[in-house]
């Protein structure tokens, strides 16, 4: 009777349909499969208002007898469910190999209760196909869930509702160990309030790891899950955890194979500011910041006061129409004989450090720079980060070869040249060095003055102070970005030598020293030597080292003095220019390098406006 009386409730309430029939479904249904059906838990479901003719749609709609004659189409979840049914379509839950309908998860559809809000129950639901073994039963999210924290994770916050993806070994299936995890751990504040690591997202991504991965090439490196793992997620205590002291080793050498226990002391997830801070990697971020600012502030100042002087400089003579008389070319007879200022060892070394750091910017600032638009651009451009990573390393390479024939003019200058008199001492700090020495100090400050109409233009010799800097810097980069780039580059083998938080400073020194260099040569060293009035749009002594008589007294007075003094200015005089072809090709050469980097300035100056730098 109770049954009976339960059937008539949901009569009244169902939504009627159209028919006779229809408007007593429930109860009308019940006559036959009120054995099958629970009435109760009917009403108690999550379909308790929806009448049976919603699902068991009549043919063609025609109205049925009193009585049902059993022609009924087969139930279709997704008459109402469109957008659930949408996203299983193309899910691997619709595929050949894992053919799951609706009611393989959905069980009891008369008595279904809802799963979103039921954590626990998902895990459940899954489990029935899915192994239990592989961990997620034993892991921490779990744990956290039966303690009855909602905020833990369940097998949908990771895998999606309906839209499981087709994944594979590639891109897909790599991509989903760092996805999966943001979903919650991109929450800073949820992850705050579970005394959970607020900022692993901006410290993953900050590394090589993250950046691989947010420029589109996730199978290059490890992922969330590659470390912490997939499903048996625990603690760093705990002795079962892939990132427990005692697995460490075993964990990293998934990727490397000979990973040593000095090397597991890389820090995945560094901070530099906050509780959690190491002191090493703070102080060498500020440090290197405070360079990159001083050397900028410096040289910015610098060429920005010589460019207003020249143009005043330039103004003047104009307005005053004595350029012609006051202009060496045009006062001497001889103002465009041709001397030789560099010899072809010099210009192929200078082509040297032009391809190779053009090579090293246009491969190493995407990486830094991973999260815009153009870094992903040009990592697409040069088919990857494993591409650009070979590419990369040759302009290393490179560089470390000019770096060593520099060395060895160096030694053959001051040891081995009969041509260069005096001591060690007086080589080291002669006017054909490039060594710094007391007339750099008093020609900078001769400049600043000249600068502000405060003295006339000093007369430089062979090496001005700006270009001796632009020589000393490859050194110091040499050390700096040199040295770091080797320990990125061989982490395994000098992890067996240094502990591995040595590869976190390294990253920086290198990251950091990267866009110092960059943005010096972009800027000041283009300034110096191309865009100042005087030599604008192009200096092309370095792709031919021809100068002409009138430059080098403009430029180079006390050099040309002192050659006219020692009997030596004919020993460089050309006897026969370049030829017009070579010149062509090495100007389209030099203003498309010029190009390149004003466009990488450009790019670079944007990144950090909106702050999407990185080390």
């Amino acid at each position: 009777m109770s049954s009976f009386f339960a059937s008539l409730l949901l009569l009244f309430l169902c939504s009627p349909a159209p028919s006779v029939f229809a408007q007593a479904g429930p109860a009308r249904c019940l006559e036959c499969h009120s054995s099958k059906i629970n009435a109760r838990e009917y009403q108690k479901s999550a379909h308790s208002e929806v009448s049976c003719t919603a699902c068991h749609v009549t043919d063609a709609g025609k109205e049925k007898p009193a009585r049902c004659d059993g022609t009924f189409t087969k139930t279709r979840c997704d008459s109402c469910h469109e957008t659930a049914a949408r996203e299983h379509a193309s899910s691997i839950h619709h595929s050949e190999r894992l053919p799951i309908r609706c009611e393989q998860c959905h069980a009891g559809i008369h008595s279904l209760r809802t799963l979103k809000a039921d954590k626990l129950a998902i895990a459940e639901s899954c489990s029935r196909c899915h192994s239990r073994q592989h961990g997620y039963f034993d892991s921490d999210h779990f744990r956290a869930l039966k303690r009855g924290n909602p905020d833990a994770a369940t097998c949908t916050d990771c895998h999606g509702l309906h839209a499981i993806a087709k994944t594979d070994p590639g891109k897909g299936g790599r991509e989903l160990h760092t996805t999966a995890c943001l979903k919650c751990h991109d929450d800073a504040k949820l992850m705050t309030k579970n005394e959970v690591l607020p900022v692993a997202k901006e410290t993953f991504f900050a590394s090589y790891h993250g950046k691989n991965v947010r420029l589109g090439y996730p199978e290059r490196v490890a992922g969330c899950a590659d470390c912490h793992g997939a499903h048996s997620i625990l603690n760093a205590r705990d002795a079962g955890s892939k990132i427990h002291p005692d697995n460490l080793v075993r964990t990293c050498a998934q990727c490397h194979a000979q990973a040593t226990p000095s090397f597991t002391r890389f820090i995945a997830h560094a901070e530099t500011e906050g509780p959690r801070r190491t002191p090493a990697l703070t102080w060498t971020l500020r440090a290197m910041t405070a360079l990159l600012a001083l050397t900028f502030v410096f040289f910015w100042t610098h060429s920005l006061l010589w460019a207003v002087r020249s143009f005043i400089e330039r103004r003047r003579r104009a307005r005053a129409e004595s350029f012609a008389a006051s202009h060496v070319s045009r006062a001497l007879p001889d103002g465009m004989k041709l001397y030789r200022r560099f010899n072809r060892l010099h210009i192929a070394l200078h082509l040297m450090v032009v391809v190779s750091f053009l090579g090293l910017a246009l491969t190493g600032l995407p990486l830094k720079f991973s999260a815009t638009g153009w870094g992903k651009a040009l990592m697409d451009f040069f088919g990857g980060t494993a591409r650009a990573g070979l590419i990369h390393r040759a302009c290393a390479i490179l560089t470390f070869a000019y770096f060593l024939i520099a060395i060895g003019l160096s030694i053959r200058f001051l040891f081995l040249d009969r041509k260069q008199p005096g001591t060690f001492l007086q080589k080291l700090l002669g006017p054909d060095s490039l060594f710094p020495n007391g007339r750099d100090l008093r020609d900078l400050k001769a400049m600043f003055r000249w600068f502000l109409f405060r003295g006339p233009r000093p007369d430089f010799e062979r090496w001005a102070y700006w270009e001796k800097f632009d020589f000393l810097a490859v050194f110091w980069g040499m050390f700096a970005i040199g040295a770091s780039g080797l320990l990125l580059w061989f982490p395994v083998f000098f992890g067996r030598l240094l502990p591995g938080w040595v590869f976190n400073l390294a990253t920086i020194i290198h990251s950091d020293e990267a866009l110092l260099a960059t943005g010096f040569i972009f800027t000041v060293h283009f300034f110096n030597t191309h865009l100042r009035p005087e030599k604008f749009p192009m200096d092309f002594v370095i792709f031919n080292g021809e100068i002409t008589k009138a430059e080098l007294l403009e430029e180079r007075g006390d050099q040309w003095r002192r050659y006219e003094r020692e009997g030596r200015t004919e020993e460089f005089a050309v006897a026969r220019p370049s030829s017009i072809l070579w010149d062509a090709a090495l100007r389209i050469f030099g203003f498309a390098a010029v190009l390149v980097g004003f466009a990488l300035t450009a790019a670079m100056i944007h990144a950090l406006a909106s702050n999407a730098g990185g080390h």
